[in-house]
């Protein structure tokens, strides 16, 4: 066995380098704006420049980083008018299943989404912000998938991460931490008392706040 075999483990024991550069990019370890050049990302995550490369075109694709001819890559810096498109698209689509939320949530579910509000609320006290952006994810997307419809589950978490490089510039201050997590437990409060109303009036809230 050579050097190189010895030092390359399989690809299915090795995380999507995607992956780990959407995750860097979201927790604004790669910040809005920068430029990626592939020779410093294949010394970060110990990959070959083809796997690299498609990383890069796949998250192109998703408008995570935007692709420039002759010049490389950066990380995409959405303008507001993007941000509020896009936060209209994600209450059109999430206020559209709250009906459906309200009727296939049982009672672990119910437990499980305030288990995740609750760790946001100790997370404000205690916790770094990726940690926070991380369990309000898990949230969301708990929440999403109760709707029943895989691909709309996926489809909102593609939009999502066109709307904010960094977990920081989605809560500016420390009111808006404490009002979304005020939010989501009112969110369970309304799944839990079966109001789809109440659900879709709250949605549209938390995802419209500026």
């Amino acid at each position: 066995m050579t050097d190189t075999e010895q030092e390359d483990p399989s690809a299915s024991e090795q995380p999507d380098v995607t992956d780990l550069i959407l995750h860097d990019i979201q927790t604004g370890v790669l910040a809005p704006g920068s430029w990626l050049k592939q020779i410093d990302l294949e010394k970060r995550y110990r990959r070959a420049r083809p796997e690299v490369r498609r990383a890069l075109d796949r998250l192109a694709l998703k408008r995570v980083v935007e692709h420039v001819p002759n010049r490389g890559y950066h990380v995409y810096e959405p303008d507001g008018r993007q941000a509020e498109e896009i936060a209209e698209i994600r209450i059109i689509l999430e206020t559209a299943i709250a009906e459906r939320i309200v009727a296939r949530a049982a009672e672990p579910e119910i437990h499980a989404l305030r288990t995740l509000a609750e760790q946001f609320d100790q997370l404000i006290l205690k916790g770094t912000v990726i940690e926070l952006y991380e369990v309000n994810l898990a949230f969301h997307h708990l929440l999403v998938s109760l709707g029943g419809n895989q691909e709309l589950t996926t489809l909102v978490a593609e939009i999502r991460q066109r709307a904010s490089s960094a977990p920081v510039s989605q809560w500016k201050t420390r009111a808006r931490i404490d009002q979304s997590a005020a939010e989501h437990h009112k969110i369970v409060d309304a799944i839990a008392a079966r109001d789809a109303g109440e659900l879709r009036r709250l949605i549209a809230l938390h995802i419209g706040q500026p």
